[in-house]
């Protein structure tokens, strides 16, 4: 089955029959902006309507009442929304109306199962004209004499659309014979806006002919019925996106909209997994020596069962044995398309034929008594209707006789019934009948109103249906002539319809099984949400479990059996904890296959699904379960194949799930971790495992550490006295973060400034726990990317409700704990307990501890210890860090001159003393060899760990110790990384936030004034120079330390900017400095080999190294800053600004966050800003000399080709220099607690309130203006 033509066909009809009806009722004056009327010449029997063309469009005849009938009904249904919705909501049904019936007559004409036996959408010859078009006469349809006469002259007309429209219009009535649940007479608004034509190759009927492969229909060239339902769910597929995508993303479900969410199409093997070892299985277990297992090839054996079981079973199998193939109903209450009913047709055929039924009368019992279904949805049920009969007609040629159909209904509500008819009903009956009747007709009438929202969980009582039924056809004879009884007639039809649909969803079946709506209660309408609270308040979390505890307790009669297909999430998440205690208790699970994700298209692919057979009894048996979960993305083809492998299967008694806390359908556990669970002490007993802070509003409270002043964070509070005490207002926050094992992801610090004043007393802010605060702990993030990282955190963090954290009064304690958390033990436990991407703190405090013995014990905290150690090297080592000191390719250099020890060194990392070029990759090679020597000690050490837990809870058989390298949390050395980095370093000291001369930060945030000075100013201290006292030499810059006052070995920018330029044009800019940085880190002697290195490390365009380098700063340096100074979750938040002037790269500058003044877009400005274009207007002026002088004409081309490249330049300056201007003479000022976002956007809002756009990627960086406090 070509499944990509199929989608595509349906995407694609549905969007053309959509806008082809559209059309059609704006010829008649209704459009999406509202209903016209009709033109002062119409008259009774022909209206005009205004289409904007010269002549207006003439309805006349019976689509007048046809108009009339849309009107209506748009109108009507205008009263539950408003006119806009209204109105493409009947477009969309008409469109759906259409689609199904096109696609039923294209599956009967390539089966042959017309009446007639005429194709009807295309010709057996082949060609394009079908043939009803060009035989209508042999068709075998009641024609008038006028019709006739109509359809000879359309022919000679050649008007073949006109004709075509008539004749299917015509051919689909005639069906109403045969197939009356999908062919219902269209002598209404749909038939006038049916828009159809068989001569454009661009069309519905085309396109459905061509572009599907016949054979995909045909069931004797390996078509089958279910395409009808793969068309069903591809032709939803974008309600389905609007639904979860669109417009509707985040809003409640209106009933309308609910068949489009809840639209998935099973895919046939685990539909045939279901039905056979739900339906297959009662028959088998009933007659053991059937052999029709051997045909079932997703049938499974019974699990081993133990001998007390099996005597229970014997006893409900005796009654499986009274059954004769009529007994064994069947019902998919969420039968969309039909895709269960339609499988379960053929397992029942094969056991009707086990006992000696003949394809033919089996068929028509099928249809009598087996088979049931309910939908929502009527375009649904249309399809499910059709799906069957066509398997009863591929196995009985008379079925389509107009006498049989079958039991599969939509649900309809009783809204519209006019109460006051019900006293005409039940005249043949007697008085006590009659009051009986009318009692339960008015009660089914009570629970079927608004059943649309409700849909196959309504609860319908075991009414007398016969007596419904006597009551619905017997009318007194005074109804056919009182003025009260008109309509009775229609009342009468509602009244049998509402009778035969409320009998299927009130009675009890043998087998349920169904794929049920995936909904989660958030998006319930109000109606649905307040009804299953009132009826399901156990299973309220989705509406798939509250159909699931229905047809387990409603529908299902007892020892029967009910399959569902559904997501995973009941199996273990605390929201359906009830529910599970009520399944464990009280039902048996058969069988069950974890198929992982991947098993749907579309976006409910990306959920793990799970398909399972209870049976309704309780007799402590084993059951059988399949894990498929490992064979997803590129393995999602082996997941069928590996239904069938055996080291898949697991045979658990489900009693033991009641051991695991929150008793999760854990069913492929081993006995080791049950016992564990039964025998280990819950963590939250021995430690507490807390949820923190919920600030409501982040923006506001939540920084990263670098956006604010240095001197406002207070590092090491120990509790809250002591941090309302510093005076400070930003503390570390711990909000989670990325996969990090053991130290790091400390990126954020909050505002608790006098003790959390503001926060507290923020409208919907949450302080969970605030004792806890500032307290040691190890957490982990609530979040997870599959696997749990969990991390040491000392004294002086708040948590974040995200930042989920575990404390314990005893170091020793929290470490043991920390190690084995850090675990595969602890990993295989949380798949268990929190298998979805969230992990609470609950799931941990539920968690098994075994301890060990205290040799042990003391093993496992010195190895965590170690860990943390290792980890927090690693994470320190990178300017993110607040306690960065120095960047290590430069702590390494001041050891080169040891060139003996530098060969040991390399012999310890290698093996052999590697070659380098340069004095830089020295320093590489040796920070490659630290990183690499740590990285295997963390692999090590947790392998190590695993080993001792594996042991010590006793499962050598499940898990190795072996740890992934992806796994292991620390940096290998990259090159390009760490170069890169070395230049945001480098920048960093021209700025001055660090300095070669101190470790750690110098200003972030102070006046530049406070840390250095010139020596023109009367300094003292033990600087480099002399004793103190003395005066330094005038000029040099100073740096003022704890010891004293240095002079700087490498001098920061006073100016605050670092002009980029895209050539070599000023001597202070930024290829420059870097030069003079490097030589006073490695050496001038070795300066042009590093820019090699360096330049060879960057990969960038460029002839020269310098200019390699320089185009990294132009184009990507920025860039890389923004990356770096982001986590995920913050958006950008650089704390060197580029000033950037466009496209042209006629001017940019760096200038650091920390540092700025109000003055110091006016020194940009004019010192630096000015100055470019007046190095611009003089290389202008050189170029254009050079092309009036020189002779050479490959030089006057680049002269003239550089100049207008300057041109472009100096007028992008020039711009720019206009923006600039506006907001130098404000002197804006800006306060670091404001963060970078909020920043970036005042910095370019002048005092006027213009917004002038200077810095770069201000879209990306900046606050909305919204957002602004």
């Amino acid at each position: 089955m070509n499944k990509t033509a199929i989608k595509n066909f349906a995407i694609w009809a549905r969007n053309k029959l959509i806008a082809d009806i559209c059309y059609r009722a704006g010829l008649m004056g209704i459009t999406e902006k509202g209903i016209a009327d009709a033109l002062p010449q119409s008259t009774l029997d022909a209206q005009f309507y205004d289409i904007g063309a010269a002549e207006p469009y003439l309805v006349a005849g019976e689509a007048i009442k046809q108009r009339r009938q849309l009107v209506e009904v748009i109108r009507d249904k205008e009263k539950d929304s408003d006119y806009r919705t209204a109105y493409q909501y009947v477009m969309e049904e008409v469109a759906y109306t259409w689609f199904n019936r096109l696609i039923a007559v294209r599956f009967m004409e390539v089966n042959d199962y017309l009446p007639s036996h005429l194709r009807v959408l295309s010709s057996e010859s082949g060609k394009v004209e079908p043939d009803l078009v060009t035989t209508p006469f042999d068709a075998e349809l009641p024609f008038t004499a006028e019709e006739e006469a109509q359809i000879i002259q359309w022919k000679q007309d050649n008007k073949l659309d006109e004709l075509f429209r008539f004749l299917f219009i015509k051919q689909c009535n005639a069906l109403n014979e045969i197939l009356p649940g999908l062919f219902e007479k269209t002598t209404d608004y749909t038939e006038v806006l049916l828009n159809l034509s068989v001569v454009d190759q661009e069309s519905v009927v085309y396109k459905l002919t061509h572009d599907i492969p016949e054979n995909d229909f045909n069931v004797e060239q390996g078509g089958q019925v279910e395409i009808i339902g793969w068309l069903y769910q591809y032709y939803n597929t974008a309600l389905n996106e609007q639904v979860y995508d669109g417009r509707f993303s985040k809003d409640k479900i209106p009933k309308e909209l609910l068949p489009a969410a809840t639209t998935i199409y099973t895919p046939d093997w685990a539909i045939r997994y279901m039905v056979e070892n739900s339906l297959g299985r009662l028959w088998v277990e009933g007659h053991p020596d059937s052999d029709l297992r051997k045909n079932w090839k997703y049938y499974l054996d019974e699990a081993p069962q133990e001998p007390e079981v099996q005597a229970k079973l014997a006893t409900i199998r005796k009654e499986y044995a009274a059954l004769s193939p009529e007994d064994l109903t069947l019902i998919d209450p969420c039968m969309g398309s039909g895709h269960i009913l339609v499988y379960a047709f053929d397992v029942l055929m094969q056991i009707y034929e086990s006992v000696g039924y003949s394809q033919r009368d089996a068929a028509k019992s099928i249809l009598e008594h087996n088979l049931y279904g309910l939908d929502i949805d009527d375009r649904a049920y249309q399809l499910a209707y059709f799906a069957v009969m066509m398997k009863a007609r591929q196995y009985n040629r008379r079925i389509l006789n107009g006498e049989n159909t079958c039991h599969v209904h939509a649900i309809q509500e009783s809204n519209s019934i006019n109460r006051a008819h019900l006293k005409f009903f039940g005249a043949g009956l007697s008085d006590l009948e009659k009051n009986t009747a009318k009692m339960q007709m008015e009660g089914l009438l009570d629970i079927l109103t608004d059943a649309k929202e409700y849909g196959s969980i309504l609860n319908v009582p075991e009414y007398n249906w016969d007596l419904l039924c006597r009551f619905a056809a017997d009318v007194a004879d005074e109804a056919q002539v009182s003025f009260e009884s008109a309509g009775v007639e229609e009342t009468a039809e509602q009244l049998r319809q509402l009778v035969e649909l409320s009998e299927t969803m009130g009675r009890k079946y043998w087998v349920t099984v169904t794929n049920p709506p995936y909904l989660g209660s958030s998006r319930f309408s109000a109606k649905l949400n307040n009804y299953i609270a009132k009826n399901y308040s156990d299973t309220k979390a989705d509406l798939s479990m509250v159909m699931y505890k229905h047809a387990l307790h409603d529908m299902c009669q007892e020892n029967g059996f009910v399959s569902f297909i559904t997501t995973t999430s009941w199996m273990f998440l605390s929201s359906f904890e009830k529910l599970r205690f009520y399944v464990l208790s009280k039902f048996d699970f058969e069988s069950l296959v974890d198929f992982g994700t991947e098993l749907f298209d579309g976006k409910v692919g990306h959920n793990p699904i799970v398909a399972w057979v209870n049976r309704k009894s309780c007799t402590d048996n084993k059951m059988t379960g399949i894990r498929l979960v490992d064979y997803c993305y590129s393995r999602r083809d082996e997941k069928e194949t590996e239904f069938f492998n055996k080291k898949n299967y697991y045979y658990p008694t489900q009693r033991d799930f009641s051991i695991i806390p929150g008793s999760p359908v854990a069913y492929w556990v081993s006995k080791n971790v049950i016992l564990a669970f039964e025998n280990g002490v819950a963590l939250g007993t021995i430690a507490d495992s807390k949820q923190g802070v919920a600030t409501a509003d982040n923006n506001r409270f939540l920084r990263l550490w670098n956006e604010v002043d240095i001197k406002k964070i207070e590092f090491s509070a120990n509790n809250c006295e002591e941090a309302a005490k510093s005076a400070k207002k930003w503390f570390p926050y711990n909000k989670g973060g990325d996969f990090r094992r053991w130290y790091g992801n400390n990126d954020y610090v909050v505002n608790w400034e006098n003790d959390g004043n503001e926060l507290r007393n923020f409208r919907g802010s949450v302080l969970r726990n605030p004792s806890y605060y500032f307290q040691e702990c190890f957490s982990w993030s609530l979040i997870t990317s599959g696997t749990t990282a969990f991390r040491y955190k000392p004294n002086g963090f708040i948590f974040d409700v995200a930042g989920m954290s575990c404390f314990s009064k005893l170091h020793v304690q929290l470490m043991y704990l920390l190690a084995l958390c850090n675990t595969k033990v602890i990993y295989s436990m949380l798949k268990i307990i929190a298998p979805t991407i969230n992990c609470q703190c609950g799931d941990v405090a539920r968690l098994p501890v075994v301890l060990s013995n205290d040799e042990v014990q003391n093993q496992t905290v010195n190895i965590a210890n170690d860990c943390v150690a290792i980890t927090r090297d690693d994470w320190d080592a990178f300017e993110t860090s607040w306690d960065f000191k120095v960047h290590p390719l430069v702590y390494l250099s001041k050891g080169l001159w040891d060139a003996t020890a530098i060969a040991a060194t390399m012999d310890y990392y290698y093996g052999y003393l590697p070659e380098a070029s340069c004095s830089l990759e020295i320093c590489y090679l040796l920070w490659q060899g630290q990183c690499k020597e740590r990285f295997e000690k963390l692999k090590a050490n947790e392998e190590e760990l695993n080993r001792i837990f594996i042991d010590i809870y006793g499962l050598q058989d499940e898990l190795t110790p072996e740890v992934e390298e992806k796994d292991v949390t620390v940096r290998k050395a990259d090159l390009l990384r760490d170069i890169k980095s070395l230049l945001s370093y480098a920048v960093g000291c021209m700025f001055g936030r660090y300095s070669l001369d101190v470790p750690g930060l110098v200003l972030a945030g102070q006046p530049f004034e406070e840390k250095f000075v010139h020596a023109s100013n009367a300094v003292t201290g033990t600087g480099v120079l002399g004793a103190p006292g003395l005066l330094r030499a005038p000029g040099a810059l100073y740096l003022r330390t704890e010891d004293g006052v240095k002079q700087c070995t490498f001098a920061p920018d006073v100016d605050n900017v670092i002009p980029i330029t895209d050539e070599e044009y000023l001597e202070d800019d930024i290829i420059a400095r870097l030069c003079d940085w490097l030589k006073v880190v490695y050496g001038a002697d070795t300066l042009e080999a590093n820019l090699d290195y360096i330049a060879k490390a960057l990969g960038n365009k460029g002839t020269t190294s310098r200019e390699v380098i320089r185009n990294y700063f132009v184009n990507d340096f920025f860039k890389d800053h923004c990356q770096t100074y982001s986590v995920t979750g913050s958006g950008k938040r650089p704390i060197y600004w580029l000033f950037d002037s466009g496209k042209q790269n006629g001017f940019k500058a760096l200038v650091y966050l920390h540092r700025y003044t109000p003055d110091t877009i006016g020194t940009l400005r004019v010192d630096y800003l000015h100055k470019m274009q007046r190095v611009y207007e003089s290389e202008i002026n050189r170029m254009q000399d050079m092309m009036d002088h020189t002779t050479n004409a490959r030089e006057a081309a680049a002269a003239s080709k550089r100049k207008d490249k300057l041109t472009k330049q100096l007028k992008e300056c020039r711009d720019y220099d206009e923006k600039i201007s506006h907001l130098a003479l404000s002197r804006i000022a800006l306060d670091l607690d404001d963060g970078v976002k909020v920043n970036y956007r005042k910095l370019q809002t002048a005092a006027d309130g213009k917004f002038y756009e200077v810095l770069a990627d201000s879209k990306n960086i900046m606050v909305k203006e919204k957002n602004i406090k």
